[in-house]
């Protein structure tokens, strides 16, 4: 590779515009962005296909990585390819199903010991916060992560136990001390009622209602007032929890909140029966709903798009009986963010742009991942070369996923990522990916 490169687009997405640009390259940063035609002097040129935009690399930060401890549901590898081919330039990894969860220092180690030569983009890590462990949060900080995750109600795993209201606000205090960030799965457990064994997804849709989400929302809300945290709504799926989102950020009060591809691209009434594949927490809801979401994303009561990429072995979907109640609850969706979002968004007319301020600029910025998430003078040279026009179908056999199953097999999607760069170099078949520091580049 030249001591410099210059990529030219006649199509990249800048800021909040759409343009034709040069990005200059050097020591894997961009050092200047100017007009298609600038001279290119001693750099190597790459010049993109008449049909491909240059995107900045996305920013996912919902990712279950799984490893150790379950990494025959994902691992490092096999999840940072998957990223690299859809796009992804940045994960962030969740505290939980990985045995230990992280939510001690040490368990922070030995995550990175794991993910250590063997990630192919670059990997930042979430802490958790569980019942008994508020004393290490300022250690865990300390060490460098993103900030804590927390549940609201059963996570799925023992080794990851709920926080009851008194001891979210505890850790909420602690958060706010430390000016960290709190991301919280917002469902309210005494709402949620017991799944109907079957392969009706009408029963999974019923055992957890609108109201969950709402009212554990009003609580995270609640809590970030009283105590002046700062806190973020993962996967939010329902749409009736934007007023109250809305009006709490409109009384200063530090909540963001996030959707999910399948959430803007699926709808319940067409969800079939024995669709395991399809079962994720909160449930895909109904087609109005998903229209409503879509219309908060617009108007920017809803920040951002994230994977929630939770993914697990083929027996666990219970696929076999299709029985909705034995089923694990994760989509695995990490390679295929990009094309579904953007398929469906272009079906709406919302431009390209809009799709990466909620799946790169946004994500980044409000979890602190300087320099990433933009194409910018003194921004890590992260980019996506993306086809917005050509067709493809999903064969889930193909993906990097580690396991095959998937509810995008057999959807005909748009648009194609082409190739990744990750910090002016084009991905390839060796792991130069970094674990990110909270702070650090």
């Amino acid at each position: 590779m030249a001591a410099e490169v210059v990529l030219r687009a006649r199509r990249a997405v800048v800021g909040e515009e759409e343009v034709p640009v040069s990005v200059r390259v050097r020591d894997g940063v961009v050092v200047a962005v100017g007009a298609y035609d600038d001279p290119a002097g001693d750099a190597e040129v790459v010049e993109l296909a008449p049909d491909e935009v240059l995107l900045p690399g996305l920013v996912d930060t919902h990712v279950h990585v799984n490893e150790p401890g379950r990494t025959e549901w994902e691992g490092f590898a096999s999840a940072t390819r998957a990223a690299a081919a859809g796009g992804v330039t940045t994960i962030v990894d969740m505290p939980l199903n990985s045995i230990p969860p992280t939510t001690t220092v040490p368990a922070l180690q030995e995550k990175r010991d794991a993910a250590r030569d063997q990630v192919f983009v670059d990997v930042g890590f979430w802490g958790g916060a569980v019942p008994g462990n508020t004393a290490d949060l300022a250690g865990l900080h300390a060490a460098g992560v993103l900030g804590f995750k927390c549940f609201l109600l059963d996570s799925g795993v023992e080794e990851f136990p709920h926080l009851p209201a008194a001891d979210f606000a505890v850790a909420m205090a602690e958060t706010a001390r430390l000016g960290a960030l709190m991301i919280v799965h917002a469902e309210d457990g005494e709402a949620i009622g017991e799944c109907t064994h079957g392969a009706a997804y009408s029963g999974f849709l019923a055992s957890r209602p609108d109201a969950a989400e709402e009212r554990a929302i009003a609580l995270v809300i609640e809590t970030a007032r009283a105590t002046g945290a700062r806190a973020h709504v993962v996967h939010l799926s329902a749409s009736g929890a934007v007023p109250t989102l809305r009006e709490a950020r409109a009384a200063d009060v530090d909540v963001s909140v996030e959707t999910c591809p399948h959430y803007l691209f699926f709808e319940a009434g067409s969800i079939a029966d024995g669709a395991t594949e399809l079962k994720c927490c909160p449930p895909i809801r109904g087609a109005d709903n998903r229209d409503a979401l879509w219309a908060a994303l617009a108007a920017g009561d809803v920040d951002m798009v994230v994977s929630d990429h939770s993914p697990c072995t083929a027996d666990l979907k219970h696929q076999d009986t299709g029985d909705f109640a034995e089923a694990w609850g994760g989509i695995a969706s990490l390679q295929l963010g990009l094309p579904v979002v953007w398929t469906a968004a272009r079906e709406r007319g919302v431009p390209l742009t809009d799709v990466v301020r909620w799946m790169a600029t946004a994500p980044a910025r409000r979890v602190g991942l300087a320099g990433k998430g933009a194409i910018a003078v003194g921004h890590d040279a992260d980019f996506c070369v993306f086809a917005p026009d050509e067709q493809w179908t999903v064969d889930a056999a193909r993906l990097h996923h580690r396991n095959p199953v998937s509810p995008y097999a057999g959807q005909r999607l748009t648009g194609v990522v082409r190739e990744t760069w990750l910090r002016g170099s084009r991905i390839d078949e060796t792991p130069r990916g970094r674990l990110l520091r909270r702070g650090e580049r």
